[in-house]
């Protein structure tokens, strides 16, 4: 396996650069296969987590589908005032800069006065802090440090991250199921207690459509774009492409995905749909149409766009600036596209 390559910048300008690790595990056939989440407590009445104003803080990335989800859910319920919020800077970042063997990027904590970022190793910049909020809870400098004090064993330091200030430990960082206690376990609490965007007439209908919205949309583009062979590319490919096709059709007759109600299916299908056009199609190579070109889908996407709780919380910049700046094994210089405008 190669290990380095000699990129010619110029006629007279050459430079070396090592071809960066794969992101998450690839199985033998170069399949993208992504890590569970390792924390999964349930918050609930009565049990070690109980549902408590001030007691949960969620730290998050704005350009992160899977923690995008939870901050949608946190502002329809109501629950800013309940749970607190820190959001991550959008490039990673070395996250032991002290430890030259230990290469792993990931996110950072900024305060918006702090001096701007930089891509790590490719040097591009400087990225803003706005729309950061760093960690009043903790002081971590990165995520991986909440991971750390935790006693994490598995080693992916992702988001969102929902922290329990009393035990002083990560309560769960698995989305889906994050979405479904701020959903009901905080009714109590939330200003828009009466939402339920888990109603029980349509439970059945929404688990059935995650489960393909999930594999072959949301974590579709990600097979499509780590993938490290040929074959499993064009196989994440294809099923992505059926299934948009397969929303495009469900939403010729129905206003929404899983019926005529906005509920969490369709939160967790737009946070996919809003990165398709300015991320997805060139840097994931899901090129085969543009989501516009779906003329049921483009209209489904800026209905929920434009809805109150959810604009607020779609920072296109933010999405952008961590695709572009933060897999040096698929942009090295960190370039960020100009294109892209919100829908």
């Amino acid at each position: 396996m190669l290990t380095n390559l000699r990129c010619y910048v110029s006629d007279d300008c050459a430079m070396h650069f090592s071809i960066p690790q794969p992101l998450q595990p690839l199985t033998n056939n170069g399949a993208f296969k992504r890590t569970d989440a390792g924390f999964r407590n349930i918050i609930t009445p009565g049990g070690v987590f109980e549902p408590e104003a001030g007691r949960y803080h969620l730290y998050i990335s704005l350009a992160c589908p899977w923690a995008h989800r939870c901050l949608i859910m946190l502002n329809l319920k109501g629950l800013q005032d309940v749970i607190g919020l820190s959001i991550v800077h959008p490039t990673w970042q070395r996250t032991r800069p002290d430890h030259p063997e230990d290469h792993h990027t990931g996110w950072a904590f900024v305060s918006e006065g702090d001096e701007p970022l930089y891509s790590s190793p490719g040097g591009n910049g400087p990225f803003t802090n706005e729309g950061c909020i760093p960690d009043h809870v903790n002081e971590a400098k990165f995520v991986r440090d909440l991971y750390d004090m935790a006693g994490d064993t598995v080693g992916r330091y992702s988001v969102p991250v929902l922290w329990c200030k009393k035990v002083k430990t990560i309560v769960n960082n698995e989305s889906s199921e994050i979405i479904r206690m701020l959903n009901t376990e905080f009714n109590s609490l939330a200003k828009n207690a009466g939402l339920d965007l888990y109603p029980s007439h349509l439970q059945q209908e929404i688990d059935e459509i995650n489960s393909w919205v999930y594999p072959t949309i949301n974590n579709g583009v990600y097979r499509c774009g780590f993938a490290a062979k040929q074959e499993p590319y064009e196989q994440a490919f294809d099923e992505l492409f059926s299934s948009l096709d397969r929303c495009e059709d469900i939403l010729s007759k129905k206003r929404y995905i899983a019926g005529d109600v906005f509920t969490e299916a369709d939160i967790r299908l737009f946070v996919t749909l809003i990165r398709f056009d300015p991320v997805y199609v060139v840097y994931f190579k899901t090129n085969k149409k543009f989501l516009r070109e779906y003329p049921n889908l483009r209209e489904y996407v800026r209905e929920i766009f434009h809805m109150p709780g959810v604009h607020e919380t779609v920072d296109i910049s933010h999405i952008k600036v961590h695709y572009f700046t933060s897999h040096q094994r698929l942009n090295y210089f960190s370039v960020v596209p100009k294109g892209g405008d919100p829908w």
